[in-house]
């Protein structure tokens, strides 16, 4: 039986949770708590703000050295957009590159299929998976199986993997809070408006599709005291 008393009734929005943001002094501390390539991962992962989906599909050609960009493509809701490359990353990625091409190669020697593409594009040119734009940026070290069609191939490196290299990381450094992939998306952000980027362009290079998403991090940046003096200090 329903009661006129409630027939009007609107259920309460649930509040967005504040995400945990680290200090860039702490996100050094964790990227010197790793090495090699899961370092280089990290770096990048925060320098760009990028979701650990959006980097571990990144391709060759994704990643423009020259211009110091970043295309992401098929990110959140399918959409694209890009971001981009700090200088200091540059002669690292640019080493990685080469390390990759000579992977790639290999691959190519070996016979092996291509990379997976797109379904439609794999449609179109069933060859193309096997040009080295298309070449993940972060391969997987061993070949796996396609559970959709049996082809035993190189993908690129699994989330369980990397997430693995980032909390012990997070083990190594010691820190006292709970900090995941995502942390550095959320760092990156918050880092940037509180240098004075503004909200609209933060929107974009995180891809947020709603500007409210975004501001989110307006919060986070005074919750972790960036660029804010506590009252504290001057008595």
């Amino acid at each position: 039986m329903n009661d006129p008393v409630f027939n009007n009734f609107t259920r309460a929005r649930r509040g967005r949770k504040v995400p945990t943001v680290l200090t860039q002094e702490e996100c050094k501390r964790l990227f010197d708590a790793m090495d090699g390539t899961y370092r280089l991962m990290t770096q990048l992962m925060y320098a760009a703000g990028l979701r650990l989906t959006e980097l571990l599909r990144l391709r060759v050609q994704d990643v423009d050295l020259e211009r110091r960009q970043l295309s992401i493509q098929f990110g959140k809701g399918g959409k694209s957009r890009y971001s981009m490359i700090p200088d200091k990353l540059v002669p690292l990625l640019t080493e990685h590159r080469e390390r990759l091409r000579e992977l790639y190669k290999r691959d190519r020697e070996a016979g092996l299929p291509g990379v997976e593409l797109p379904e439609a594009l794999e449609r179109k040119w069933p060859k193309a998976g096997e040009k080295f734009v298309w070449f993940w940026f972060w391969p997987s070290r061993n070949l796996m199986r396609d559970h959709c069609n049996g082809i035993v191939r190189r993908h690129h490196l699994l989330d369980v993997t990397f997430q693995k290299a980032i909390k012990e990381a997070v083990e190594k450094a010691g820190f006292d809070k709970r900090v995941s992939s995502h942390t550095l998306r959320h760092s990156f952000a918050t880092h940037l408006l509180a240098s004075g980027t503004g909200i609209r362009d933060v929107q974009d290079l995180l891809g947020h599709a709603d500007i409210s998403t975004t501001e989110i991090y307006l919060h986070t940046a005074k919750y972790a005291g960036v660029g804010i003096r506590s009252p504290f200090d001057v008595l």
